[in-house]
């Protein structure tokens, strides 16, 4: 009797789970993905990971090793995190040297986001865990107000078209995980990676105007929201080398999505956008009883994508095979984290995250756009745990401003005009809280 009320206890436990785990995916696919710090990926995946400036692969201690590390999710236990974060980029751009009515300054308008996060973790035995990521890029999204500039056709934004000017990208990832532990101290985790995107541009009238600028011009802007989906797979490996180091190791492929078709015209191979290929290794050391140093390393290779890592100043149509991109380059990301836990019930981090700049000056002009010229990031945060057993968690980024200048190229399609110079600029702050049911 005993054992049938629990068998019907887990059940409905597992329902209700799932129930909620739905709910969740529907929160997320709504969220703007504005979280661009590495790149247009995040600095962190999973609050814990936030807090320590975004170290994660040797870490077993939350539900996201579908965006981090799979394997650490054989060690990861039962859980369920459900958390929310206030992120808020500010972006500028500025232009001199090409007279009155282009030369200005503009800041985006949009800078406040809510962006969920959710993570799932079931031991189906001591080896063997099964669970879900949801988790979201993005940070090309901007909205910039129109009738700042004059290009000599009346009223303008600052790359000349008509009305505010900005693009909105979102990319949302559903990501189930198999992990094993093969032995007491070692595992591998296989996640495949489900993604879904959307895309808006708008105000680019100028480029869509300009004969044979745009091999489609009728898709380059203002076409409204146009999605794509696509696959690709995370793989990882973890290992606890004695009781106070750790390692881990991850590779993402290149995940190949369907194209933007309203906006074949903009981006490189007729609208396609994939997600670059990415790999990294980590490693956690308890210095002391109670403390733990991390350090993570990221590349991530934004080169793979033709409509992210191609010039802007390819010789060629937007929207061709090899068109021109936002000419984004392949960066490098250092993650430095400490952890203390030596207070009853509280756990306190701190980190440092370290990325490359992946604009170049040749390229400022496509990415007013998109700046994402942020590179340092401090990082603060803790996890509080209740009498209920469950976990309250925390964390916050500040991303200090950069900036990055360099020749406008609206003299190369506008004609006559004397050469200027423009400037991008972008700086961040996020405070998350995560909920962590064991």
């Amino acid at each position: 009797m005993q054992s049938q009320y629990s068998a019907r206890f887990r059940s409905a436990v597992h329902r209700a789970t799932f129930r909620r785990s739905i709910w969740l995916l529907a929160l997320a696919g709504v969220a703007s993905g504005a979280c661009a710090t590495d790149g247009y990926f995040t600095h962190g995946y999973g609050m814990q990971a936030s807090g320590r400036g975004g170290a994660s692969l040797a870490f077993t201690d939350n539900a996201f090793g579908g965006a981090n590390n799979p394997a650490t999710m054989a060690f990861a236990g039962n859980r369920l995190e459900l958390g929310l974060t206030a992120f808020t980029p500010r972006r500028s751009a500025s232009r001199s040297g090409l007279g009155p009515g282009l030369d200005g300054s503009v800041s985006s308008n949009r800078d406040w986001f809510g962006i969920p996060e959710f993570g799932y973790n079931h031991m189906l035995s001591d080896q063997l865990a099964l669970g879900v990521t949801v988790y979201g890029n993005g940070g090309m999204d901007t909205d910039y107000p129109g009738a700042n500039f004059n290009c000599g056709r009346g009223p303008a934004n600052m790359l000349c078209g008509q009305g505010s000017l900005g693009v909105d990208l979102m990319q949302l990832v559903v990501a189930p995980t198999v992990a094993y532990a093969f032995t007491p101290r070692q595992s591998i985790g296989v996640t495949p990676l489900f993604v879904y995107q959307s895309f808006k541009a708008f105000g680019l009238q100028a480029f869509a105007g300009t004969p044979g600028l745009s091999a489609d011009p009728a898709k380059v802007t203002d076409n409204g929201r146009d999605s794509s989906t696509g696959g690709g797979l995370r793989l990882g490996y973890y290992a606890r080398v004695g009781d106070d180091f750790a390692v881990g190791a991850t590779y993402a492929m290149k995940v190949h999505m369907s194209r933007f078709s309203d906006y074949s015209g903009l981006f490189a191979e007729r609208g396609r956008f994939d997600i670059p290929s990415n790999y990294g290794a980590g490693v956690a050391w308890t210095a002391w009883h109670d403390v733990t140093l991390a350090l993570d390393y990221m590349r991530i290779n934004y080169s793979d994508v033709h409509s992210v890592g191609d010039t802007s100043l390819r010789p060629t149509q937007l929207g061709s095979t090899n068109g021109p991109g936002f000419g984004w380059q392949d960066v490098n990301v250092w993650k430095l984290g400490v952890e203390w836990a030596g207070a009853e019930r509280w756990t306190w981090r701190a980190g440092y995250n370290h990325t490359d700049n992946p604009i170049r000056g040749s390229d400022v002009t496509f990415n007013i756009l998109a700046p994402g010229v942020v590179t340092n990031h401090a990082t603060l945060g803790f996890t509080h745990k209740l009498a209920s057993g469950g976990e309250l968690t925390m964390a916050y980024m500040h991303a200090f401003s950069h900036s990055v200048s360099g020749a406008s190229i609206l003299p190369v399609f506008m004609g006559g005009m004397p050469a200027g110079t423009e400037r991008i600029s972008m700086r961040e702050d996020s405070l998350g809280i995560q909920y962590d049911w064991k």
